[in-house]
């Protein structure tokens, strides 16, 4: 499996126009793009810093797995997201090796992106997401 880079970092929050504020007016960050996600009752907000970003996510509904993070965990640090060439190849490299996933096959994601999630009792309780984007988006180098 080949990771290309670290791609984002999540941040689970829940008032995102707050943090984006302080993103933007404390820290000088800007925003790429925001994205809604209903199937998943959330929403991203993406910012870029140097080839990898940040991401906040907040809930819109009270079933969603961030919504369920946020009440076990507080706002925090979400997910790391590896950048794959290969979803597919990667995913099926990890089941090879006993490494067990979230996802059975990849789902739909931020940018147009295909993205998968290990199962954090497979990494020593660290959620990650696997993400294949497409050729031609994002600021994947190459």
């Amino acid at each position: 499996m080949k990771v290309k880079r670290v791609e984002h970092v999540a941040i689970a929050v829940r008032d995102m126009a707050a943090v984006m504020q302080l993103f933007q007016d404390k820290l000088g960050l800007e925003l790429e793009y925001e994205e809604d996600f209903p199937q998943y009752q959330t929403k991203i907000a993406m910012y870029p810093v140097g080839e990898t970003y940040l991401e906040l996510l907040q809930a819109t509904g009270p079933t969603s797995d961030t919504a369920k993070w946020i009440a076990e965990k507080g706002e925090s640090l979400y997910h790391i997201c590896l950048e794959v060439e290969d979803i597919d190849g990667a995913m099926a490299e990890l089941r090879a090796k006993g490494v067990a996933l979230l996802d059975e096959r990849p789902k739909p994601g931020h940018g147009g992106s295909r993205i998968a999630f290990i199962d954090p009792r497979s990494t020593s309780s660290i959620l990650i997401e696997l993400v294949e984007i497409p050729a031609g988006h994002g600021s994947s180098p190459g």
